[in-house]
């Protein structure tokens, strides 16, 4: 399970770091390649969605399923395991819908770079008839 989570992390690291260089202020030639690039990158990328609800349900599985340890029954070890547990699981939580929010961060900035060349274009076709 551990490799799981280590490949979402990467992957949430990677979406940061495209979603800073697209969102950065950058030359219109630049920025203009960066969002092409991205744009390709995005399609392969998708597939993070369905990987981290894969997660998120797998997370809910185990919540519903994990023995409680809230009585006066258990033991100092077992309390402090079943609250590492819990802290294992808010963050991967995060991680995954971290990992959503990136991702639709940078479709949709991707998304509008393209409508704004597309209306630039337009502009200039129309400006020339």
């Amino acid at each position: 399970m551990a490799l799981q989570w280590l490949i979402l992390t990467c992957v949430v690291a990677v979406e940061a770091a495209v979603a800073a260089l697209v969102t950065l202020p950058a030359p219109r030639a630049v920025r203009g390649q960066i969002v092409a690039l991205t744009s390709l990158l995005l399609q392969p990328l998708a597939s993070v969605i369905p990987f981290a609800a894969f997660q998120l349900l797998d997370i809910y599985w185990k919540q519903e399923h994990r023995l409680m340890c809230t009585s006066e029954i258990c033991t100092a070890e077992e309390r402090i395991r079943f609250e590492k547990s819990m802290f294992k699981a808010q963050r991967n939580v995060i991680l995954c819908v971290s990992a959503c929010l990136l991702y639709w961060c940078i479709y949709r900035v991707v998304k509008y770079n393209k409508d704004i060349k597309a209306l630039e274009e337009t502009e200039k076709r129309l400006k020339e008839d």
